[in-house]
């Protein structure tokens, strides 16, 4: 198994090698834009070892554009690990244990350490034994907050985690452009709770923050038919699910202006594992919502881990308009596959205005 795991790293980095011809099809659709690269739920390509290549390609992809792209920010939407805490590898749902999951997956983010600010959503499965049993996470151990200089300039704020320690498991950033402005983006845990709320609530309203846009990053929240989530069944308390996440810390927060998250899933098509709605906040400013998965892309929930997906979000220079496009680097590394590197139905790619 080893063997195979170097064999099939080794090609996905020989192949990564003729990024510089498929990349060049990768542009901003204006110069004096910028982007952020949105990263779905990790979880497949990291519980089969045999997977793990494709999300390293990733990271190597978001790495190698970082310039040409002007990416500002890499975010996460969590799962990092299919279970947190197993000592001994499931065999059916991954092949790895707990501490080799967390050691590939935080591997795999070195790529961004000192190039770019990326911010992480914790999932269900980063907590408890398997599923979010219980507030316990490995996360901070991986990911502390010294790991990556970038985050010197950009992390502002944090929030203590069940246990009073502060880690990035709740932690804001702040990203500044000349045609946007100021962006505040706040991570929150799985479920988060009250107190992770009021803090993001209150972080909104403080003075150096208010003018901000802010966009708040959690793992679940929002259902593939565009629903908010209202309840869901795990054992960890107390917890906010996403209606509750919308009372108490979007609607009230009149600088909220996106939330993003992942989670929801389906076998099924790529239109049944994203979802996209708006609603008012309390200062009647659109609030855009996004849910974008793929971990069940390329073969369910024991395939190759969701086909090398990402999300590229463009901040036009109008400072208002955000274009979404969804695009695999597994598929444009090699001229054989570039032709499916875009998916282009209207719920992959599409506009937002945010005045």
């Amino acid at each position: 198994m080893k063997k195979r795991f170097l064999f099939i790293s080794f090609c996905l980095g020989y192949m990564f090698l003729s990024f510089a011809s498929a990349q060049e099809k990768v542009k901003l659709s204006d110069p004096h834009s910028f982007s952020m690269i949105l990263l779905p739920d990790p979880q497949t390509y990291n519980k089969f070892d045999y997977n793990q290549g494709i999300f390293d390609l990733m990271l190597g992809w978001v790495a190698h554009n970082v310039n040409p792209l002007n990416i500002k920010a890499v975010l996460c939407t969590g799962d990092l690990v299919e279970q947190n805490n197993r000592l001994i590898p499931h065999g059916v749902n991954g092949n790895q244990t707990s501490t080799e999951m967390w050691k590939n997956i935080s591997h795999a983010f070195e790529r961004l350490d000192q190039k770019v600010p990326y911010m992480i959503a914790t999932g269900n499965h980063d907590y408890g034994y398997e599923s979010a049993e219980n507030r316990q996470s490995r996360f901070p151990d991986y990911f502390p907050s010294d790991r990556n200089s970038c985050w010197r300039t950009s992390l502002v704020s944090v929030c203590n985690n069940a246990f009073g320690v502060p880690t990035l498991e709740n932690a804001a950033y702040e990203v500044t452009s000349e045609s946007w402005g100021k962006l505040l983006i706040i991570c929150a845990e799985f479920a988060p709770r009250d107190e992770v709320l009021s803090w993001a609530k209150e972080l909104c309203s403080k003075p150096e923050y208010k003018n901000h846009k802010a966009i708040f990053l959690t793992h679940s929240y929002m259902e593939c038919d565009g629903s908010v989530i209202e309840k869901e069944g795990y054992k960890v308390t107390p917890a906010n699910y996403g209606k509750a996440i919308w009372e108490k810390a979007i609607f009230p927060c009149e600088n909220m202006r996106m939330v993003l998250c992942g989670h929801s899933a389906a076998i099924a098509g790529y239109e049944k594992n994203v979802s996209y709605r708006e609603d008012k906040n309390v200062a009647g400013k659109t609030v855009a919502q996004m849910m974008f998965n793929a971990q069940t892309a390329g073969g369910g929930w024991h395939g190759n881990g969701g086909e090398g997906w990402l999300r590229i979000l463009e901040f036009m220079p109008d400072g208002k308009t955000l274009k979404v496009r969804t695009f695999s680097p597994l598929f444009a590394v090699s001229p054989t596959t570039q032709q499916y590197a875009w998916r282009n139905e209207s719920y992959d790619n599409y506009t937002i205005t945010l005045e």
